[in-house]
């Protein structure tokens, strides 16, 4: 199903978010239904910590998991994952586990989010997805100190519903500190666009899914020359969200250091890369995007990480635009900069449909958004 973005429910997300913030350690059943629910005018919120009985922090990637994944597993379609960055030393790049939460089940104060995963290999990224397959990918840019002196190449990993490592990939120049990626899922078959943050670039891999794992046909670098350099507070800027538009075959990047929404013509068939693409958005209103996602209108939401033309007047901001580049609206899902973070979207999702991360309190808003014909 989709969602609508409408006037009055953006206006409403921030001054709900702070009131379930408020209760979010408290015993609540986050699907708990009321008498007046049908004429309800604030949409459903659940907010809940992502921090697991390991401690890890500064929540990255953040992913629902997709109708028709299959049974049997961990995981439930629905169900919505969260990668750490941080260890709970709160040093960058050394955090290990992905977080899973039922947005129908029961809110996680601190300390308590069920952990569905516990990586061998530290500094989870935004590099987050699910494949109706019944896999999920995530990738990790490690360090040993936190800075950029200490960083590392990273991987993709493989994880199957029970929460195991199936398969890991390396690759010296296609996945250069895997940053974000996003999935054209077709469930015998998929493309895997991946981002990579050591070298400002951004790679495809052609993957065949069975039950046992995933087979690459084919991977092939298909956009380069996006800025990528140290930074003191995010330890390293580069190219990191993408969005892909099946329909046009347009692959849409968010390059964090350039400031600028970039499209990628032909995205499915190049064979190799033809540069960073076509800027086609670069508003006042971008600072620092981070992650990219399409919402059911058409229209491409971001995140800003404040680590470009900051503003501590526009913190934390979800930005929406057209893809012809034409500002529509934002709000801040915290009162600080630096907070907001992953985003998600499920299009075919029935109780929960909108997701997003804010590193600043290690939490994770999943709301229900109106569809077509709702109110």
């Amino acid at each position: 199903m989709l969602i609508q973005l409408s006037m009055r429910h953006i206006r409403v997300l921030a001054r709900a978010a702070a009131v379930i913030a408020l209760v979010a350690g408290a015993p609540l059943a986050a699907g708990t239904a009321t008498a007046s629910a049908d004429a309800a005018f604030i949409p459903r919120l659940v907010n809940s910590s992502t921090i697991p009985s390991n401690g890890d922090l500064n929540p990255y990637g953040v992913a629902f998991v997709p109708d028709g994944f299959p049974s049997g597993g961990m995981l439930d379609a629905g169900d919505v994952l969260a990668s750490n960055f941080n260890s709970s030393l709160n040093i960058q790049g050394t955090g290990t586990t992905i977080t899973q939460l039922t947005p129908t089940g029961t809110i996680a104060p601190p300390g308590t989010a069920t952990a569905f995963f516990a990586s061998p290999l530290p500094g989870l990224s935004t590099a987050l997805g699910v494949l109706r397959g019944g896999f999920v990918l995530v990738g990790n840019v490690p360090t040993t100190d936190g800075t950029a002196k200490t960083i590392g190449q990273g991987a993709l990993q493989v994880i199957d519903r029970y929460g195991k490592v199936v398969q890991t990939w390396t690759d010296h120049a296609l996945l250069d500190g895997p940053w974000d990626l996003t999935v054209d899922d077709h469930g015998r078959w998929a493309r895997v666009f991946v981002s990579n943050v050591l070298n400002g670039t951004v790679a495809r891999f052609d993957v065949a899914v069975a039950a046992t794992g995933l087979t690459v046909l084919k991977k092939t670098l298909v956009a380069a020359g996006y800025t990528h350099v140290p930074n003191a507070a995010a330890v390293v800027l580069g190219p990191t969200g993408l969005a892909y538009d099946a329909n046009a075959d347009i692959l849409y990047v968010a390059s964090t250091a350039d400031n600028a929404i970039y499209a990628v013509s032909h995205a499915s068939r190049l064979s190799n890369s033809d540069g960073a693409g076509r800027i086609v958005f670069a508003d006042a209103h971008l600072r620092g995007p981070l992650a990219l996602r399409f919402a059911p209108n058409g229209h491409l939401l971001t995140t800003n990480g404040d680590a470009v033309n900051a503003d501590p007047q526009y913190p934390s901001e979800i930005v929406e635009f057209t893809k012809s580049g034409r500002f529509v609206r934002e709000y801040n899902v915290d009162q600080n900069q630096g907070g907001a973070f992953g985003i998600d979207v499920a299009r075919d999702g029935d109780e929960f449909n909108y997701a997003v991360i804010d590193d600043n309190t290690n939490s994770l808003a999943v709301y229900r958004l109106p569809t077509d014909g709702e109110e």
